[in-house]
This record gives C-alpha cells, structure tokens and sequence, in this order.
C-alpha cells in the first residue's frame, strides 16, 4: 500500500494536469447525467451519460499509451474516489433544508440515488481495467511501429468499444434490471434493451473516438517528444529492479 500511495503521487505529478482535469470531470458529470432516459423504445435505450462517457475513455487511451495501462487504471481509481466525494458532497447539499425557495428540483438530481452510484461506479472500474489492459495488449502486436498512427489506432478503437460495452452494459443491467424495478415504481428495462443500449452506445462512442483520436494521438507524440514523466518512469524502472 505503501509502494502504491508512492506511485499515485509521482504519477499525478507526471500527467498533465488537463487530461486528468478532463478525466475527473467527465466521471463526474457522467454519473450524474446516468439519471437521466434520453431515449426509450422496445428494443433501444439511451441514458444521459453516452454524452461525455467518450471523453473518459479517450483520456484512459492516452494515459495508457503514454504511461501503460497500470497507470492508467491508477488514474481511473482515482477519478472514482473524487466522485464517490463529490457524490457525497452533493448528498449533504440535498438534505440541508432551506426555506429560501422550492429546491426539490436541485435536491432530487444532486441527491443522487445509492444505485445509480453503485452501478456506475462498478461498472466504470470494471470496463476501464478492460479498456486499459486491451488497449496495452492490441499496442504490443504492432512491433514494428508501435508509436505509428495505425497501432494507435486500433488499440484505441478496439479498446474503446469493448469498455464502453461492458460498461453500459454492466450499468445497465446492474440499475435498470436488479434495482430500478423495485426503487421507481416498476420502471425498468429489459436485458435485450441493456444489451442494444450497449451496443449503440459503444458504437455512438467509437465514433466519438474516431472523431477526436487525431487530437489524442498528436498529445502521446508530444508527450513523447518532451519526455513527459520522467519521474514515474524511473521510479517504475526502480521498483522493477528491486
């Protein structure tokens, strides 16, 4: 434990601090725009999240490419802490009353519900180990250009639709199907429902991915070019030897 509170303080040193501002902020809004059906049919559902669940991957993608997918998934812990607490901190708001105006608006989104959280919290950790350890994987088969913009490309592609399947799938199921029945009157959707909202949205979010990669591809140069943790990387090379 000790090793590994070491390690995240030298890597949050490492990374610029924009991709994981984005990072942080996008788990965060996420979680609050699940709250919301954007669209329902027979066999498709949408939930407010497919809106920005994009840019967390495309952040995974770049730490991944750049510091590998344990650092990656480090980062990934970390943005679901911050949210756990701001969660928190949005509860406590809810609760306080005041007599200043009607806040039962304010109080019943930022309120939040337990299984919302819970759900996408299990499913955003589940689905960025995926993402991280694929996108790794599908990079190493590329030996001769592996920093190339086709190998960059197909471990982000690749990577982002299977994470973002399993995690709306997994959030899908998890509030939609176990817990919504019984907490909102009997709204609820079906597997098959679970399953084409996962598929549709991990389509809608690869091309998402496909859109801004460009923009993720010229940052890992960069950061390759200036070197860009130096410090994390001879700490990792240390521990290694030891």
């Amino acid at each position: 434990m000790r090793n590994i509170y070491t390690e995240t303080k030298i890597l949050l040193r490492s990374i610029p601090a924009t991709v994981v501002t984005l990072f942080v902020v996008s788990v965060v809004c996420m979680n609050l725009l699940a709250n919301k059906t954007l669209l329902q049919l027979d066999w498709i559902a949408l939930d407010g999240g497919i809106l920005i669940s994009w840019l967390s991957f495309m952040c995974m993608d770049i730490i991944t490419k750049h510091f590998g997918p344990r650092a990656s998934t480090i980062i990934s812990v970390h943005a679901a802490l911050i949210n756990l607490l701001t969660c928190l901190i949005f509860f406590v708001a809810s609760v306080i009353p005041s007599t200043a105006n009607d806040y039962t608006a304010f109080d019943g989104i930022f309120g939040g519900t337990w299984f919302v959280l819970l759900g996408s919290t299990v499913a955003f950790l589940a689905s960025a180990v995926i993402n991280n350890l694929l996108n790794d994987t599908i990079g190493k088969c590329f030996c001769r250009h592996p920093d190339g913009k086709l190998a960059y490309a197909m471990r982000t592609y690749v990577s982002t639709f299977i994470g973002q399947f399993f995690d709306n799938f997994m959030f899908s199921i998890i509030v939609f199907v176990f817990f919504a029945p019984i907490f909102w009157n009997g709204f609820c959707w079906t597997v098959l429902q679970c399953a084409t909202c996962a598929l549709t949205g991990a389509v809608a979010e690869l091309v998402m991915e496909i859109v801004f990669s460009p923009i993720g591809y010229r940052i890992t140069k960069k950061w390759q070019a200036e070197n860009v943790g130096k410090e994390y990387f001879s700490y990792v090379k240390k521990e290694k030897q030891e």
